[in-house]
């Protein structure tokens, strides 16, 4: 191998990784920006003297159009299109059903879950995929999104790792080995690997990574975000306190057949515990809000909103049971798709003079009504410390008059569009689910996998064909796929790309390698492995995990060659070492999920730096162990 020397232009892109890394620790700028200053900086350096091979100008943004940058703008409109018929609320109930509302069983379902679909599907889609159905989870348990989002991701990652199709890298190897066996010996011929020659090395990984987080999680993953805005799991309760001074929160009961309540209504109970029923349940179906004549019927399930000790008497007196949490409401009562609204009857609307009874208020308008605000006093069903309870479905409106009622976003986005009411809540997803879409949103999301698993297809032609399916389709308009996408995320990726080829075009790469090579000179074959990991991990932070792999699994197999070890061992290290990437948000999975959890680079070194050390040391014994 010739010697390299190191010259003034691999001398720049030092100096430039170098000022990379120091914009991102100290985040003096915001990451994403840092990302497109470096990008400007390699295309004007480029223009110097001397310097005219560091980027090639007419190609320093093609980046924004690369494969990988693409494919992270079709899988969050596929993830979006899915979202939007409802199916990830779905999905999150789900896991929510088995995982509970705490932090020790969500998460491991969740990276499990994450890291298996990433063993067929590009890393970065399945975190994308899996982004709306973490968001939902985290409202509806009130987890920080920062909390669940990392462990999510590393999964992602690590799931790469499981098949020969699960990343960028292990999909090349096979072809980088079948290139340099036609320069070895026969007798140091290698085989390619099967598709699940590396199932136990995932396995593996995500098993690790799982227990990381479960064992040192509350340590290492950044603290839950504070603040007690609309999305927060709890932000009914906390609003109504604060505002109103109730102090109520939601139950689910249950009635026994043989109830001694059968036959009478809904607005007996109300009336006479002095609660809200705010959902009911029966043979398999469920009522937002429903009408306060329907008769009881049992067995059923009920929704109430009181104060526990209400709740709990008339539990006792009814033969009721009371269940630990909500199960058959879950996904009716999340802060994602209802919660508390104000509205507010105007001069000239016709409800003036009626009450919630004389307009059949919860059928009309899907909605419960909770307390009215009239001047200075607040009348509601509840007692609070200023007032006794009052029927208010029986209290005329007035002009003025300040609603408080429990909606479904849905309902409330139709009342914006009602000359009977003001909508004063302002701060909720303005808009509606397409549940009837879900047939279209299923058959192209498993169209782009079909093409991803069965086609030579480029993998952004394949989820592109997904995405533009479900605008055609009506799952999205094409508004929605623009407003799905995270344009930081994607300027991140796209900046950062130049400097990665720079770093491989102008020698840096090779010299940094060939550097490392000298050190590790004579040492046994173990450290030599150990040390093309470790090169591996470094160069997958500041380059392409796949030019990092063109570039060291050629190098690996050389020094096998030479010091006795098994190449075909040295280069699959390689390749799983590139998936090693949890140091810095240069990873497509890490800058995918930084965004929405608020992270910082400083949250990656303190939660990855171990990771790092713990993926070397257990994919190097498993690595041993198998082959």
């Amino acid at each position: 191998m010739d010697a390299i020397t190191l010259t003034f232009e691999m001398s720049v892109v030092l100096g430039l990784l170098a000022f990379t890394v120091v914009l991102f620790v100290s985040e003096v700028v915001r990451i994403d920006f840092a990302a497109i200053l470096v990008m400007v900086l390699l295309g004007l350096l480029s223009q110097l003297p001397g310097l005219g091979s560091l980027a090639n100008i007419s190609q320093l943004f093609n980046g924004l159009a690369s494969n990988a940058v693409v494919s992270i703008i079709a899988v969050m409109i596929i993830g979006a299109g899915l979202d939007k018929t409802g199916l990830m609320g779905k999905v999150a109930a789900l896991i929510l059903r088995y995982g509970g509302n705490t932090e020790a069983r969500v998460v491991p379902i969740i990276s499990g879950t994450v890291g298996i679909i990433s063993s067929f599907m590009q890393n970065v889609g399945a975190a994308a995929l899996f982004l709306p159905v973490v968001s939902r989870i985290s409202v509806r348990t009130g987890l920080s999104l920062s909390r669940l989002l990392m462990p999510m991701g590393f999964c992602a990652i690590l799931g790469g790792t499981m098949t020969m199709v699960g990343s960028s890298p292990l999909i090349l190897l096979n072809d980088l080995i079948l290139t340099a066996n036609q320069s070895l010996p026969a007798d140091r011929q290698m085989t390619p690997f099967g598709l699940f020659s590396v199932t136990p090395i995932g396995l593996a990984l995500i098993a690790t990574g799982i227990l990381y987080f479960m064992i040192f999680g509350r340590w290492i993953l950044p603290g839950a975000q504070k603040g007690g805005d609309a999305t927060s799991g709890r932000s009914m309760k906390s609003y109504l306190k604060e505002l109103y001074g109730l102090k109520t929160d939601i139950f689910e009961i249950s009635v026994p057949e043989g109830s001694l309540c059968v036959g009478n209504t809904f607005d007996d109970l109300i009336k006479h515990y002095h609660v809200y029923i705010i959902g009911s349940a029966y043979q398999g179906k469920t009522w937002f809000a429903p009408v306060i004549q329907t008769e009881i019927t049992a067995p059923c399930r009920l929704a109430i909103l009181g104060r526990r000790k209400e709740v709990v008497q008339m539990v006792k007196a009814e033969g009721f049971v009371l269940h630990d949490k909500l199960d058959v409401f879950a996904e009716d009562y999340a802060p994602t798709r209802s919660g508390v609204a104000e509205v507010v009857i105007p001069p000239g609307s016709s409800l003036i003079g009626k009450c919630a009874h004389d307009v059949v208020f919860r059928k009309t308008y899907g909605a419960s009504m909770l307390a009215i605000h009239r001047g200075e006093e607040t009348l509601s069903l509840v007692a609070t410390e200023d007032h006794e309870p009052t029927q208010i479905g029986e209290v005329p409106f007035r002009a003025g008059d300040t609603l408080v009622i429990l909606s479904t976003w849905d309902a409330l986005t139709r009342l914006t569009r009602d000359r009977d009411f003001v909508v004063v809540t302002t701060d909720f997803p303005q808009e509606e689910l397409r549940p009837k879409k879900v047939g279209w949103a299923l058959f192209f999301f498993f169209v782009s996998i079909f093409l991803i698993l069965f086609t030579d297809l480029r993998l952004s032609l394949a989820l592109l064909t997904g995405a533009v399916g479900m605008i055609l389709t009506g799952v999205l308009d094409i508004d929605d796929a623009y407003e799905a996408v995270s344009w930081s995320t994607v300027f991140l990726l796209a900046s950062l790309i130049p400097l990665g080829q720079a770093v491989q075009t102008s020698g840096t790469a090779a010299w940094i390698a060939q550097q490392v090579l000298v050190l590790l000179d004579g040492w046994p074959i173990w450290s030599l492995q150990a040390g093309m990991a470790i090169l591996a991990t470094v160069f997958t932070l500041i380059m392409s995990n796949v030019g990092a792999t063109v570039l060291l699994v050629p190098l690996a197999i050389s020094i096998a060659v030479a010091a006795g070890g098994d190449p075909a061992v040295f280069a699959l290290t390689v390749a799983i070492s590139t998936s090693n990437s949890f140091l810095i948000p240069t990873h497509q999975v890490n800058a995918l999920i930084m965004g929405p959890a608020g992270y910082k680079v400083i949250d990656f070194v303190k939660s990855g730096g171990i990771m790092t050390v713990l993926f070397l040391v257990v994919s190097l014994v498993v690595l041993n162990v198998i082959f």
